[in-house]
C-alpha cells in the first residue's frame, strides 16, 4: 500500500535529507583534518620544515573543495532563495498538467 504524503511526511523527508547532507559534510571535514595532519606529520618526520609551502598544497586545494561543500550545505538558499526549489517543483508540476 502506498503511503500518503502529507505536509508532515514531506517535512520529515526534507529534514532527513538535510541531516544526510550535514553528516556528509562533517565526515568530509574530519577526513580532511586527519589526512592533512598525517601528510604534514609525514613531511616533518622526513625532515621538511613546517615553513615549507610544499607541505600545505594538498590542504589548500582540498580546503577550497571543503569550503565549496560547506557552502552547499550551510548556504544552499544563498543564490536561489529560500523557497526556490519548492516554487520550481510547483511550476513544473503545473506545466505538466
Amino acid at each position: 500500500m502506498m503511503e500518503n504524503f502529507n505536509g508532515n511526511n514531506i517535512k520529515y523527508l526534507e529534514a532527513q535529507k538535510r541531516v544526510k547532507r550535514l553528516k556528509g559534510f562533517y565526515i568530509h571535514a574530519v577526513v580532511y583534518v586527519l589526512v592533512n595532519l598525517f601528510i604534514i606529520a609525514q613531511n616533518v618526520e622526513s625532515g621538511a620544515s613546517l615553513s615549507n609551502m610544499e607541505n600545505y598544497w594538498t590542504a589548500i586545494f582540498w580546503g577550497v573543495g571543503l569550503l565549496g561543500h560547506a557552502t552547499s550545505v550551510f548556504l544552499p538558499n544563498m543564490l536561489m532563495g529560500k523557497d526556490w526549489e519548492e516554487r520550481k517543483i510547483r511550476e513544473l508540476m503545473d506545466k505538466n498538467k
